[in-house]
């Protein structure tokens, strides 16, 4: 997957982010960011990676997204991977 690619996933998963009201807030308190800085950051890749990251951490969450937008679940993955910071990393 490219980063453009990954970029417009990622505009997705905030837009459903941010139209699901329990998530949103959640993200917001453990992010540190108000309303007006998601906005704002919206197209900046390190703000989209943390985005993936937060849905990331929930299988239900990944598979609501997913469903919502009949994406195959390691689309998201993928995008992260593509993503500045997203590389995994080899402790061997």
């Amino acid at each position: 997957m490219d980063s453009d690619q990954a970029q417009i996933i990622a505009l997705a998963s905030l837009n459903w982010l941010i139209a699901n009201d329990d998530l949103r807030g959640i993200f917001l308190g453990s992010s540190g960011l108000s309303p007006e800085d998601l906005m704002a950051r919206a197209a900046e890749p390190e703000l989209l990676g943390s985005v993936l990251d937060f849905i990331l951490m929930d299988d239900s969450w990944v598979v609501s997204f997913c469903d919502s937008l009949g994406y195959p679940y390691e689309n998201l993955q993928r995008a992260r991977m593509a993503l500045p910071g997203g590389q995994q990393v080899h402790w061997t």
